[in-house]
């Protein structure tokens, strides 16, 4: 389930909601009861990790980061 970031429009309250991507967005403030903005994220990450095998035919992960665990930067 995501979550969504909220900022009030008017005392400037910041608040994040976990909803679900068919629940409709949060008008009011919890703090003030006036009007929120929804806030647009930067996304999720997508974490590679190593240990698995590769697909037929390569000679591996194709960034130095896919079997370190670390998030692959290459896309």
């Amino acid at each position: 389930m995501p979550t969504y970031e909220y900022r009030c429009e008017s005392c400037g309250h910041h608040f994040e909601i976990r909803q679900g991507m068919s629940d409709k967005p949060v008008k009011t403030c919890p703090k003030c009861g006036r009007k929120v903005r929804r806030l647009i994220g930067a996304g999720a990450g997508i974490i590679v990790t190593g240990g698995g095998s590769h697909p037929a035919g390569s000679d591996g992960p194709s960034c130095p980061t896919c079997c370190s665990g670390g998030t692959c930067n290459l896309n």
